[in-house]
């Protein structure tokens, strides 16, 4: 059984007030825990249970056809959430606030300044219909936004999830990551999230991507 359930980098309840424990609990212990068994259970028997997840994403083409669904699924969910995990804090202690360095001088350079990178963002978890995410990625040394249906990312390449590159920030608008709380709301859902962004987190994979 290759795949895990990662642990939360911090208490359930502490992303509270802006991501509810409730959620949190749920989201992660029962969702991606989920996801974990599925894609082990998918894979079991073949070269890819051995694999690290996020190489098994980039080579679903190789995967037999009758197992490439599944672990698109699966395999990215569980890929997509233990990215998320790590990329939110508890808001004052590491969450929130704005990115610095490197970091924002390129958010600056791509998109005009930090509040409209953050209209942009929105605006692509805002219009992705039904479950998926948005992100933020590293293509070609540039930062681009993107969004992709259901557990898709886009290290699958842009045939398979839409876009392309390496996800530095990812938000998951899924209702199981609001839905408690904020019911339908999922703008509200959004802006809230950025109290608890972890732009350390992101700055360093943002030099990890090769950002220029």
């Amino acid at each position: 059984m290759p795949f895990s359930l990662p642990p939360l980098p911090y208490d359930k309840a502490a992303l509270e007030p802006h991501i509810d424990a409730a959620t949190m609990e749920i989201h992660h212990g029962k969702h991606h825990n989920a996801y974990v068994t599925n894609a082990n259970n998918a894979l079991a028997g073949t070269k890819f249970a051995d694999m690290d997840p996020v190489a098994v994403i980039k080579a679903l083409g190789e995967i037999p056809e009758d197992k490439r669904g599944p672990a698109r699924n699966n395999v990215g969910g569980h890929v997509n959430h233990s990215m998320f995990w790590l990329l939110m804090a508890p808001a004052g202690q590491g969450g929130g606030g704005e990115p610095t360095g490197a970091l924002a001088a390129a958010i600056t350079s791509a998109f005009g300044g930090f509040a409209q990178f953050k209209e942009k963002f929105q605006a692509a978890g805002a219009g992705r219909f039904g479950s998926g995410w948005a992100w933020l990625v590293v293509n070609g040394g540039k930062l681009e936004i993107c969004s992709t249906p259901n557990q898709d990312n886009p290290l699958m390449g842009k045939a398979i999830a839409g876009c392309e590159g390496t996800p530095i920030l990812g938000l998951d608008v899924w209702e199981h990551a609001y839905y408690l709380k904020y019911q339908n709301r999922r703008p509200d859902y959004m802006a809230a999230w950025w109290n608890v962004v972890n732009w350390a987190k992101v700055a360093e994979n943002y030099t990890k991507a090769g950002g220029k």
